[in-house]
């Protein structure tokens, strides 16, 4: 496990992967407390690493009419708010130069989405506010790809960055994970697994992004399997109303029994 990356983390002694995990978006705060509370509790007794994931605004909308928040200084002071609660630090994604400084001082992890990973400007901006930095790897980029990315954030003098791999896009409406990139990507940088995006089926003719939540222990065990540092799987206790990508999360019920799955896993991995 390589949890340097994140110097706020919860060190243990157990070996195990980190997770950045939580809602895909702030919907409120009585919604944001809940889930965290149970990651928390799930985490502490796994002695899993935990970072509470939560968008505090969704620019990247299939359509106009999507929900894209409940307002940004609302939703930020939400997520400073579980940190302060539960001791943990936060991630949440950005798109803009003035994101980046907004955001980061609220979270510990500011996250570049995968379509926004090549906009240089974006990354030295990111770099610039000494966050910890999350690059996820664009659908359409090799892993090999990533090594400059990273780059970009080193040369601003920024070392706690890491790459995030959320599958790559062959077709029009699916995605596929090559495992290969896993080992290639922590060459250059502590490497997290997105299993839940990586389970999107995006451009839907109704416009709504669909998933296959059904396939996301499949893709976390073989994650697990191959040795990668983090997982970053989005979860919410009502996924069919959640407010964004409701179709791919992890229902919060069954959070703690995956979690018991892929630590034995890591266990047993770790003795060869």
């Amino acid at each position: 496990m390589n949890i340097a990356a994140i110097p706020q983390i919860k060190h243990t002694d157990s070996g195990n992967f980190f997770l950045l995990a939580g809602p895909c978006a702030i919907e409120g705060e009585e919604m944001a407390l809940r889930i965290a509370e149970t990651l928390v509790g799930i985490s502490d007794k796994l002695e899993i690493p935990l970072v509470f994931k939560g968008s505090f605004k969704k620019a990247n909308r299939s359509r106009i009419d999507s929900f894209s928040g409940i307002g940004d200084e609302k939703a930020l002071k939400i997520l400073r708010k579980v940190s302060e609660t539960f001791h943990v630090p936060t991630v949440t994604d950005i798109h803009t130069n003035e994101d980046a400084d907004r955001a980061a001082q609220y979270v510990d992890v500011l996250q570049i989405p995968a379509f926004l990973v090549r906009q240089t400007d974006l990354v030295v901006a990111t770099a610039k506010t000494g966050r910890t930095v999350n690059l996820k790897k664009g659908q359409f980029m090799s892993p090999e790809s990533m090594k400059h990315a990273v780059q970009k954030v080193l040369d601003c003098h920024n070392e706690t960055v890491m790459v995030t791999d959320r599958g790559t896009m062959f077709g029009y409406q699916d995605m596929i994970v090559d495992f290969r990139g896993i080992p290639t990507m922590q060459q250059y940088a502590t490497t997290v697994l997105d299993v839940t995006h990586s389970l999107q089926q995006p451009n839907q003719t109704i416009g709504v992004t669909g998933g296959r939540p059904d396939m996301i222990e499949t893709i976390a065990r073989a994650g697990i399997a191959v040795g990668v540092d983090g997982l970053f799987i989005e979860t919410h206790f009502d996924p069919a109303n959640a407010k964004s990508d409701g179709a791919n999360m992890l229902h919060l019920d069954y959070f703690e029994g995956l979690m018991t799955r892929l630590v034995a896993i890591r266990k047993t991995i770790s003795t060869f």
